[in-house]
């Protein structure tokens, strides 16, 4: 049987209004095919879809990633991405950006990372979750490590921990059941 989140894990999960997550090996493997005309990055169906429910649930959503990609453009084009950053800056000041335009703080942010340019913004978000192949210090700095790997349904199992914890799941469970 799955382990409950704590109590105090449960209230921050509570709190999310803004889901960001970097993209290069947390919604990919981390593998990037360059050779051809264009890059190719593979994307988890599983996560996609769990980036639309949060979406539908109300919970904006932004990837940040410090590698600018056209297949990372056209995949958050697709699920109809909130934010999308892609800057060689900081992260962080990527993330205050999207802070100041939506008026969130940084305890409403869930933010899933993998490696050390990841950890500014993992130590200041309400949530933050290093995915189960992330760097010692990524997952030294999350409050969850994901079972599944980047690119393997890591954001899909943390969506269903949001949307459980704001009791925004079992809806659509019914939904797709009828």
């Amino acid at each position: 049987m799955p382990r409950q989140p704590s109590p105090h894990l449960t209230a921050r999960l509570k709190r999310v209004k803004l889901f960001l997550c970097d993209v290069d090996g947390v919604l990919t493997d981390a593998s990037v095919f360059i050779g051809g005309r264009e890059e190719i990055k593979r994307f988890n169906i599983l996560d996609g879809l769990g980036i639309v429910l949060l979406r539908r649930a109300g919970i904006k959503v932004g990837w940040i990633s410090s590698r600018p990609s056209s297949a990372t453009q056209l995949r958050a084009d697709e699920l109809k991405i909130d934010f999308l950053v892609q800057q060689k800056e900081s992260k962080v000041a990527g993330v205050e950006t999207i802070l100041a335009q939506t008026g969130f703080t940084w305890a409403q942010v869930c933010y899933v990372g993998d490696d050390i340019v990841d950890l500014g913004v993992l130590k200041r978000a309400g949530v933050a979750v290093a995915v189960a192949n992330a760097t010692a210090e990524a997952k030294a700095a999350a409050h969850i490590v994901t079972k599944k790997h980047g690119g393997h349904g890591a954001v899909r199992e943390v969506v269903e921990k949001i949307l459980k914890s704001q009791n925004k799941w079992t809806p659509f469970v019914v939904e797709y059941a009828a």
